[in-house]
């Protein structure tokens, strides 16, 4: 099978638009590498993903039913915080391996463009870099833990 260039032209248009980082196609004769300079964009469907969303769910609701009050005082407080979440799903991993230091820690300074956690998708390890500057307040996720898509990660306070 050989590809024709108007459809590898299709192919190029098909990538960049999908989000995708790299596509491989191989054929016994034939093989085209797509690669994008795109932030990396995952959609999967697996058997872990009903876990997270289950959890959350009901988590909400147990910690709102017991006491009106306190709820609505902490979500003033988080108001003024920027959430970072979750541009996949995924695990999340806080520091590059286990025996090293995590990425950030409640109290540490951040500035746009530094890494604050990785997220394994599909065996490829995605650095997630913060796109705010300020302060890390709040981590929202255990290390090895799974999350989801738009998941909130970091509680960032931008003062």
């Amino acid at each position: 099978m050989s590809m024709d260039i108007k459809q590898i032209q299709d192919l190029i248009r098909f990538v960049s638009k999908s989000g995708v980082n790299e596509v491989s196609i191989e054929e016994k004769d034939f093989k085209i590498t797509i690669k994008t300079n795109q932030e990396p964009t995952y959609v999967t469907a697996s058997v872990p993903t009903p876990l997270p969303v289950a959890a959350p769910v009901q988590a909400a609701p147990a910690a709102a039913v017991p006491s009106a009050t306190p709820a609505a005082t902490p979500a003033s407080d988080d108001s003024k915080y920027i959430t970072v979440k979750s541009p996949m799903i995924g695990t999340f991993y806080r520091s590059p391996g286990p025996d090293k230091a995590s990425f950030v820690n409640v109290g540490d300074e951040i500035s746009s463009g530094k890494v604050l956690c990785i997220i394994e998708a599909m065996k490829l390890f995605n650095e997630i870099e913060s796109e705010v500057s300020g302060k890390i307040v709040k981590i929202l996720v255990n290390d090895a833990q799974p999350v989801e898509y738009d998941q909130p990660l970091f509680l960032v306070d931008p003062n």
